[in-house]
């Protein structure tokens, strides 16, 4: 019996509930807390979408817009992730669905950050850990930015289960947890139209270790100078991953190993780029001494990658599409063009996140044929481009549909058609989920 379920579930009865925004999580919020007897409404300074609204009245729940969240009435208010804390005020205890979720999880908690890569490397932590458990009783769980809410699986979770979680600095700004095992993939310039400040980025990344116990397992990246600096103020076991140079997990010959074991030759990983062999070694780390070398070596074998993620979408008159829809940052752009030997077409440019730009002069010009610049940062990739005296097409294109059925259009066969935007999609889209799936219907089904 989950003990702490239960307590929180008698807690529930009668309390009111202040949702603050609708998206996944607080929906998924909604439906759980309604069920133990809450009394909940949401407040949002957004239109609810009709399905939302009539998914929340037909819980009980009271959907309100508002101008602001001051002055919140409620005995607990759950924020979404994207509020920022400091924007609501409340004579209740401010806190979100993943604060409850973790702290209501009766298993172990794999938890993942960091700027670029921890979807990759939370999904195959999550494989890795299934493929040990096969035939057991034991199941993973798979949460937090990926797939649906767990909160309302608290009752289905045992404690001999694991829990692997992606968590990003919206969440983690606010979060008191202790996890089992806590992966930093790296920390470069991210969300600064946000944060304050990358210190405040920063220090939300590092809530994901602050209070782990000394039994706890926190795996950081060698090469990164911030993640790196995390190792002195580790409290358990620190483990540490280089591409470059020494480490717990280093490569070396062609090979990845773990201090000093073998696991798999570079050529046999599907996924390609340095990076993402720096994804699979944070991986092996988080799992090592639970899960067995030959289940990690197979899924680094099997796993092709996360949708969105360098997702080969179709090949026309001999042109690959590859959606990386998924690269948000300069830096995820930076890796997933450096995965290609041949020159690409490159769709880039979103909503402006107010990160500098400039880390991609460099790859641009390296591995790029031509630009097609698109979005509120695609004026900013042009002209900082157009300075650096970029020998390739560079075109300046507002319309997402019109800067991809351009850049189709210039493809020629042996060409490779990559959206990367080097930003987000809310200038355009809800996600960039839907940024991808857009891209996808457009290169598939337009005649071009």
């Amino acid at each position: 019996m989950n003990e702490k379920l239960e307590k929180f579930k008698k807690e529930m009865r009668g309390k009111t509930v202040a949702l603050l925004g609708l998206g996944i999580s607080n929906r998924a919020a909604a439906k759980f807390l309604t069920a133990l007897g809450a009394e909940v409404f949401a407040l949002d300074q957004k239109d609810t979408e009709p399905s939302v609204l009539d998914e929340m009245t037909a819980l009980g729940v009271k959907v309100c817009k508002v101008n602001d969240f001051y002055g919140v009435d409620a005995d607990i208010v759950l924020r979404s992730p994207g509020i920022r804390p400091d924007a609501v005020s409340t004579r209740g205890a401010l806190s979100s669905e993943m604060e409850i979720f973790t702290s209501l999880c009766p298993c172990p908690i794999y938890a993942v950050t960091g700027s670029d890569g921890k979807t990759t490397t939370t999904t195959v932590i999550s494989k890795m850990l299934e493929a040990e458990f096969d035939g057991t009783r034991r199941r993973v769980w798979l949460g937090g930015n990926i797939g649906n809410p767990l909160i309302c699986e608290l009752d289905s979770i045992r404690c001999d289960d694991v829990c692997v979680l992606e968590l990003s600095s919206f969440q983690l700004m606010t979060m008191d947890f202790s996890p089992r095992v806590a992966v930093v993939t790296n920390i470069t310039p991210n969300h600064l139209n946000w944060h304050t400040s990358m210190d405040e980025y920063t220090a939300a990344k590092k809530k994901i270790f602050e209070r782990q116990r000394h039994d706890c397992r926190l795996v950081i990246n060698a090469d990164n100078e911030i993640t790196s600096s995390f190792y002195a103020l580790a409290r358990g076991e620190v483990r540490t991953f280089s591409s470059r140079g020494a480490g717990d997990a280093t490569i070396s010959g062609g090979a990845i190993s773990i201090c000093g074991r073998k696991i798999i030759d570079l050529y046999q990983i599907k996924l390609p780029g340095r990076h993402n062999a720096e994804n699979l070694m944070a991986a092996f780390l988080a799992v090592d001494g639970t899960v067995s070398d030959e289940n990690m070596r197979k899924i680094a074998r099997d796993f092709s990658g996360v949708e969105h993620r360098l997702q080969t979408v179709c090949t026309r008159d001999g042109v690959r599409f590859i959606n990386s829809s998924i690269d948000t940052s300069p830096t995820r752009t930076r890796a997933a063009l450096s995965s290609f030997d041949n020159k690409v077409i490159l769709i880039v440019g979103g909503y402006d996140k107010h990160i500098p730009p400039e880390p991609l002069t460099e790859p641009i010009m390296a591995h790029t044929k031509a630009v097609f610049c698109t979005g509120d940062t695609g004026e900013k990739i042009y002209k900082m481009m157009k300075n650096a005296l970029y020998g390739g097409k560079i075109e300046l294109i507002p319309d997402f549909d019109t800067a991809v059925l351009s850049a189709a259009k210039y493809a020629r066969e042996g060409d490779t058609v990559l959206l990367s935007p080097a930003a987000a999609s809310f200038d355009k889209f809800k996600n960039f989920e839907e940024r991808g799936h857009r891209f996808a219907e457009l290169v598939s089904n337009s005649k071009i």
